[in-house]
């Protein structure tokens, strides 16, 4: 049961060695103990990646937790009815990276098989290495090191900061840099998801990191805008300097035959109307055409 006090917080996560990794950074932000954390299977449902955070939700809206962790990713545009974003703690970084031979994108070997499940990396990839090949490979991050491991694929694309919080980020060879490889919407950072007027909001409140909510609040709204979701060849990331946010944005064919690059800059107190304007940039230039044709692709 959650309690309103504030020392006995209950915070909802995913049971997967990522996810409580993640979660313990944040429980111990707000200074709880390991008997805070409900760990909460995945609800049933379609296998997208929204099934990652219905269980953690369901948690929150029957009042069985205070708050619940997600990767910002994973994270449906949409948020769910009863429900919000109570903070984004400080952001990890952002980049995908490689793991197998080779130092960079031009040194991985001719025809080496890329282990990767997701649309926006194959894309990208494809983009700048079309010799390559595309080798699904869903599972945490655990499962894909160990399928490489096995011989299953010459090379893995993860994100950096999952290798970060799994202890694990000296296994990358390289990280892509932005001009590569535009990131997620909201890669890198964390969500903490509380009920609207629920408890816990205001101690939520105090680990949140502002110049990080907007980002993530910019990247969100892209993808909102674009009419994506979280397994569409898209990327939207989102940096702020000084009281500017400059936003980039990416999206493909996944056999990168096809893609539309863009990135829009103005005044970081206007995150999701910046997100917006990006969106529809790149769907008048030729996004909308694309992610039509990936529809059930």
């Amino acid at each position: 049961m959650s309690s309103s006090g504030a020392d006995s917080l209950t915070v909802a996560s995913r049971p997967s060695p990522l996810a409580l990794a993640q979660t313990a950074l944040v429980r111990s932000a707000l200074g709880l103990g390991e008997e805070a954390v409900l760990p909460v299977e995945n609800e049933s449902g379609p296998a997208d990646k929204e099934r990652f955070v219905r269980g953690v939700e369901q948690a929150l809206l029957t009042g069985r937790a205070d708050l619940g962790v997600h990767s910002a990713k994973d994270l449906p545009g949409e948020m769910t009815a009863g429900l919000l974003i109570a903070a984004v703690p400080e952001r990890a970084d952002a980049r995908d990276v490689w793991i197998g031979s080779g130092g960079s994108v031009g040194e991985i070997p001719e025809g080496a098989r890329v282990g990767t499940s997701s649309p926006r990396r194959r894309a990208q990839l494809m983009a700048i290495r079309p010799d390559l090949v595309m080798v699904d490979m869903a599972g945490n991050v655990d499962t894909r090191l160990a399928r490489l491991q096995a011989g299953d694929a010459d090379g893995l694309v993860l994100a950096m900061a999952g290798l970060e919080r799994l202890g694990r980020d000296s296994e990358a060879a390289f990280a892509f840099d932005l001009e590569q490889m535009v990131p997620a919407a909201g890669q890198g950072a964390l969500v903490v998801q509380g009920r609207v007027n629920g408890t816990g909001l205001g101690q939520a409140a105090a680990i949140n990191d502002e110049s990080s909510f907007a980002c993530v609040e910019a990247e969100r709204a892209a993808v909102v805008a674009a009419g994506a979701g979280c397994d569409s060849p898209v990327g939207f990331h989102a940096v702020i300097s000084g009281a500017r946010m400059t936003i980039e944005g990416f999206a493909g064919r996944i056999d990168g035959s096809a893609w539309v690059r863009d990135r829009v800059e103005g005044d970081a107190s206007r995150p999701a109307q910046l997100g917006r304007e990006l969106a529809g940039r790149m769907l008048a230039a030729g996004a909308a055409g694309i992610l039509a044709d990936t529809v059930g692709t």
